[in-house]
């Protein structure tokens, strides 16, 4: 069976009517989680069975699992620091930075596996020029060089714990202030300037296998007046051919402000998927997902379903318990405790290997 074009997202921590009935329809493909969704480690391996149960071939869950501010699941998780703790050890070793990421990886990946998730929304590969917000310390650093150093680190470990990558805000959100979940956001930058700059690291992770991209709501009027995610130009003439990527385009949300430029959801969509994203998200809006789920004519490509199949979570991801008893998970989860400077939270609840009174 296809998977098709369409993420959307769940109420809450159970499946409601409303949610079987969408994640049922032909044209949806995944789920993205959310904080909401989330109450405990067990809560959420019962929630992604009772999702994959829905349809005979099991839909993608994904979720934004970033580190610092962007953590939808804390509780029971290890906290993980924002990226720029990495940037920030790279500039006085660059070794052990890049050493620090691949275990913040295999932890964030494997931690996720063993609930059933499939892929994390990360790495944020955006230049933090000082200007965006929303950014912020999310990004790895102001270097690209060091950038695409430390996302690869990162890449390592998650495939090491089964995971594939999604490099976002291509080609760079880190330019402009404005934010495009509610703003559309115009960097007047040429596209130059954007080379020399925002896509080295994507670049670098294309060579090292990058399996995913989100495209950012950014007009880059000197480039194309389409933003970012919904531009034949960005997303085949540069992205595709240019820079020979072959792995998954997502949309960002489509209901994000910077989207607005191209109509209702269901343009918005048939927008993003003409200019060549294989999936496109609906988030926090059930009623726009239904009206897209109405709305929308689209047969789904052959290439398409060929990559978005790429990335189901590897199929030997270790259990909680599993998982605790390897040298080299308690290992990543005390470095990652010396990183935040303070006593981690225990990984996934309490330790399953402990006797039980």
């Amino acid at each position: 069976m296809a998977i098709g074009p369409v993420m959307v997202d769940l109420k809450s921590t159970e499946l409601s009517d409303d949610d079987i009935r969408r994640l049922s329809h032909p044209l949806v493909g995944g789920v993205i989680l959310f904080k909401r969704n989330y109450d405990s480690p067990q809560q959420l391996g019962a929630l992604t069975k009772a999702i994959r149960a829905v349809k005979t071939s099991p839909l993608l869950i994904a979720v934004d699992h970033e580190g610092g501010r962007v953590q939808r699941f804390r509780d029971g998780f290890t906290r993980l620091p924002p990226m720029r703790k990495l940037g920030d050890i790279w500039d006085r070793d660059p070794r052990r930075a890049r050493k620090l990421a691949r275990e913040i990886g295999y932890v964030l990946g494997a931690e996720l596996r063993a609930y059933g998730v499939d892929f994390s929304f990360t790495p944020v590969l955006d230049v933090d020029f000082g200007e965006s917000g929303v950014i912020g310390d999310r990004a790895f650093h102001r270097d690209p060089q060091a950038i695409g150093d430390l996302a690869h680190g990162l890449q390592l470990g998650l495939r090491d714990a089964g995971m594939g990558t999604v490099g976002k805000h291509y080609p760079g959100h880190g330019y402009v202030r404005a934010d495009s979940h509610t703003e559309v956001p115009v960097d007047e930058r040429d596209f130059v300037d954007i080379d020399l700059t925002d896509l080295i690291p994507f670049k670098q992770m294309v060579d090292y296998g990058m399996t995913a991209v989100m495209p950012a709501h950014v007009i880059y009027p000197k480039v194309d007046k389409k933003p970012a995610g919904f531009s034949k130009i960005w997303l085949q003439e540069i992205l595709r051919k240019q820079m020979r990527f072959e792995g998954v385009i997502f949309s960002d949300d489509l209901s994000m402000e910077g989207a607005s430029t191209e109509g209702d959801i269901v343009a918005r969509a048939e927008s993003a998927l003409n200019a060549g994203c294989d999936m496109v998200l609906v988030c926090n809006n059930p009623e726009a997902a239904d009206e897209l789920l109405a709305g929308l004519k689209w047969s789904v490509q052959p290439a398409s379903v060929v990559r978005l199949t790429r990335m189901r979570g590897g199929p030997h991801s270790l259990s909680d318990r599993q998982l605790w008893e390897t040298a080299r998970y308690r290992s990543a989860i005390t470095e990652i405790g010396l990183l935040a400077g303070a006593q981690r939270e225990l990984a996934l609840g309490p330790d399953p290997t402990a006797p039980r009174g």
